[in-house]
C-alpha cells in the first residue's frame, strides 16, 4: 500500500499503474480498499486501478483531530486526493457508501471525472443505510471506547452473519469483514474517527436527498449497478438513479448482496470493463441483466 499526506491526515491506497482508463474505486463504513480486490485483480490487466482506504472505521492510521469526517468532509478528501495524484477523466467506483461519495462528487462538478459506476449504494433516503447502517449509527452514539467494545462482537462469525451486521450486505465476505473490523477494536484513534463518522452522518441524514436534486446535471456517462435482491439498498434506488441521470445505463446483478465486489467480482468488473471501453455515452434508460 502506498500513502498520502492530505489535509485530514494520511491516506493509504492501491495503485497498480498502468497505461489504460483510470479507474478510482471508493468503499464504504467499516470497510477498507481490500473491497475491490477481486475485481481489481481482472480489470488491472487493462486498466490503472486506484483504491483509498477512506476513514471509515476501517483504516489504520487517525485523522487530524479537526478533520472533517462528515460525508462532504470525506468527498472532500476524495477531490484533494485526484488533485494531488493529478488524476484526469477518470472513472469513479463507488459501492455502498463509497456510492455516496460518488454522487456528490457528481454534484459538485468534478472536473476530474470523466465518467461514474454506482454499485449498490446509499441515495435519496436511505443514509444511513438499512439495518446495518442505522444499528452502526446508534452504536455511534457511545463514547469512542465503547463503540470499541461494542464492535468486539464482530469477532464471532454467528454475529456478524446477523442482518444488523453485514449478514444483509455480503454472501461470500466473511473473510474480508472479519478483517475490517479489527482496527477500530485496536486502536483508540480509529474508533474515534469512526464515532465522529457515524455522528455526522446521523446529523445530516438528508445530505443525498439534496444531492439526488442535482444528479440530472452530471453530463457524462454514468452506469448504475444493482444487486437485484438487495435487502439494505433497494433495487428500486437503482431504478431512481439511473432515470435520473442524463446519460445512464442500469445492468442487475443476480446472486449478490449489496457488497457486490465482493459477490460477484468477475460480472462487476466485466461490466465495467464495457462501460469503460464504450466509445459513446450509453443510451438513456437503457437496463441489462
Amino acid at each position: 500500500m502506498r500513502e498520502i499526506e492530505l489535509s485530514p491526515g494520511t491516506i493509504e491506497y492501491e495503485d497498480t499503474g498502468g497505461d489504460g482508463p483510470t479507474l478510482v474505486l471508493l468503499h464504504g463504513w467499516m470497510m477498507d480498499a481490500s473491497l475491490w480486490d477481486g475485481p481489481i485483480a481482472d480489470l488491472s490487466a487493462d486498466h490503472r486501478c486506484i483504491a483509498p482506504t477512506l476513514p471509515f472505521g476501517a483504516h489504520r492510521r487517525p485523522m487530524s483531530a479537526d478533520a472533517d469526517l462528515s460525508l462532504p468532509g470525506i468527498a472532500q478528501l476524495v477531490t484533494e486526493f485526484l488533485d494531488r495524484l493529478d488524476l484526469h477523466d477518470v472513472t469513479l467506483v463507488g459501492n455502498d457508501t463509497g456510492g455516496a461519495l460518488v454522487q456528490l462528487l457528481m454534484c459538485d462538478g468534478a472536473a476530474r471525472v470523466g465518467r461514474a459506476v454506482l454499485v449498490s449504494c446509499d441515495a435519496f433516503d436511505n443514509f444511513p443505510p438499512g439495518l446495518t447502517g442505522k444499528t452502526l449509527a446508534l452504536a455511534g452514539k457511545l463514547p469512542p471506547r465503547m463503540f470499541a467494545l461494542f464492535m468486539q462482537q464482530m469477532r464471532l462469525r454467528p454475529l456478524r452473519r446477523l442482518p444488523f451486521a453485514f449478514g444483509w450486505l455480503t454472501l461470500r465476505g466473511d473473510a474480508a469483514t472479519a478483517r475490517w473490523t479489527k482496527p477500530v477494536m485496536k486502536q483508540p484513534g480509529i474508533s474515534r474517527d469512526a464515532v465522529r463518522t457515524l455522528r455526522a452522518a446521523a446529523a445530516d441524514t438528508e445530505v443525498l436527498l439534496g444531492a439526488a436534486e442535482r444528479l440530472p446535471s452530471f453530463e457524462r456517462p454514468a452506469l448504475v449497478v444493482w444487486a437485484s435482491g438487495d435487502r439494505v439498498m433497494p433495487p428500486e434506488h437503482g431504478r431512481r438513479l439511473a432515470e435520473l441521470l442524463p446519460h445512464s445505463r442500469l445492468v442487475d446483478i443476480a446472486d449478490s448482496h449489496t457488497l457486490v465486489p465482493l459477490d460477484q467480482p468477475t460480472e462487476l468488473a466485466r461490466h465495467i470493463r464495457e462501460f469503460t471501453h464504450s466509445s459513446d455515452a450509453p443510451r438513456d434508460g437503457t437496463s441489462a441483466a
